[in-house]
């Protein structure tokens, strides 16, 4: 008899638990990072032809330039607060490699620009960027050796 009721006191937990908790909104998150992060990547492909086919670059200067110029566009909507926006339409679509990792130095500095230039912008840019440099420049110095190592000996 106290099986019955607990099972049933069950169920109507789970009916009420499905009917109040929010509705997952997976699907579309997903297409938006896709498309963000797409357009992303098309931005940085029309640049990287332009300087390679109009200004006559050649293919590693056209790789560098857009690299500065994505560098330079997502700070500078970083700095005008519409990274930001772009961030949570878009979610993890907006951390496509150089244009994510540029707005996670710019965002600390403008955060604690009221601090001054020295103590504000200077000490906290790298807060959140210097775990990353740290992890990138060491990985890729234990790569090299790696690299080097298997050269030597084959």
């Amino acid at each position: 008899m106290q099986d019955a009721k607990n099972r049933k006191e069950a169920q109507r937990y789970a009916e009420l638990v499905a009917r109040l908790a929010p509705k997952s909104e997976m699907g579309q998150g997903m297409a938006r990072a896709f498309l963000v992060g797409g357009l992303i990547c098309v931005l940085g492909q029309m640049l990287t032809d332009f300087f390679s086919m109009r200004m006559r670059f050649g293919a590693q200067s056209a790789a560098t330039a857009t690299s500065i110029c994505l560098i330079f566009l997502s700070a500078l909507l970083t700095g005008l607060g519409l990274y930001d926006r772009i961030g949570k339409f878009a979610g993890a679509g907006s951390i496509v490699p150089i244009t994510g990792f540029a707005n996670s130095v710019v965002a600390p500095a403008m955060e604690f620009r009221r601090e001054g230039l020295v103590m504000g912008v200077g000490a906290k840019m790298f807060s959140l960027a210097g775990p990353v440099l740290v992890y990138g420049i060491g990985s890729s110095i234990i790569v090299g050796l790696i690299a080097f190592a298997l050269e030597v000996i084959g």
